[in-house]
């Protein structure tokens, strides 16, 4: 993918250039992993780096600074605007001081796994077309791509922390937004609320980790062949209800 700069002054430039020529060298090798692994045979043309208030006013209007159009992501680093936007869907809740140190000290790192997650949606793997209207299934989706990232780029003990504060965050919303269908993501996700977006998020993320590490013991091809014989099935039956008839034969 080539890289390409959408700020109005140079000093915005070079304010992000140094962390940006570091993610070209990663999200390279871990292009070339979802290659050969995971058929990514069409990738992004081109990320376009520039302002939140540019990526969410200018380029869309979604509220968060990370998209793709077509062939090409567009995506902020800025850094200090990710932490205060992850603090901010908190809501004022009564969370232990690490869940909040753990956005105010928004790394790099978990900005390259955004990256790698709006480049995983460009998997063969995913059968829709991206732009389309999708049945049921949004949050597999969704899940891989937060999963596959966050699993291959950052460390051991990093994934395990993020995997921490998701399913406590997961907990700490559940009386707000549990009450609604997995299989509902993606219905006006972004008329709602930042807190709500990101509990379906969350979710889909701990159900995918769920279905890869549990059910189907590490074997991640295995859960994107189950998920090809559902989507080329007749899908009679929503995906979770698919992937619990897969857990129930697992149990047996």
């Amino acid at each position: 993918m080539k890289h390409f700069y959408a700020f109005e002054t140079a000093d915005e430039i070079q304010q992000y250039e140094e962390m940006i020529n570091d993610f070209k060298v990663k999200i390279q090798d871990y292009q070339r992993v979802l290659e050969e692994q995971f058929e990514l045979k069409d990738a992004p043309k081109a990320v376009i780096w520039t302002t939140s208030e540019a990526a969410t006013q200018i380029f869309s209007d979604t509220p968060i600074p990370a998209f793709t159009r077509k062939d090409l992501i567009y995506l902020s680093p800025d850094l200090t605007w990710w932490s205060e936007m992850f603090l901010s869907q908190l809501q004022g809740k009564d969370l232990p001081i690490d869940i909040h140190n753990f956005f105010r000290n928004f790394s790099g790192q978990h900005l390259l796994a955004i990256l790698g997650h709006e480049l995983t949606h460009h998997l063969d793997l995913f059968y829709d077309d991206f732009e389309d209207e999708r049945e049921n299934s949004i949050w597999f989706e969704e899940g891989m791509c937060e999963y596959l990232p966050r699993k291959l780029m950052l460390g051991d003990e990093e994934f395990e922390k993020t995997t921490s504060v998701e399913k406590h965050l997961v907990e700490a919303f559940q009386d707000d937004y549990g009450h609604r269908p997995l299989d509902d993501f993606g219905t006006a996700s972004y008329d709602a609320s930042l807190a709500s977006i990101f509990f379906d998020y969350r979710r889909s993320y701990l159900l995918v980790k769920h279905l890869v590490e549990g059910v189907y013991q590490g074997n991640i091809q295995a859960v994107f062949a189950d998920y090809k014989e559902w989507y080329f099935g007749d899908r009679k039956q929503s995906l979770t209800s698919f992937f619990e008839g897969r857990v129930t034969k697992t149990l047996k």
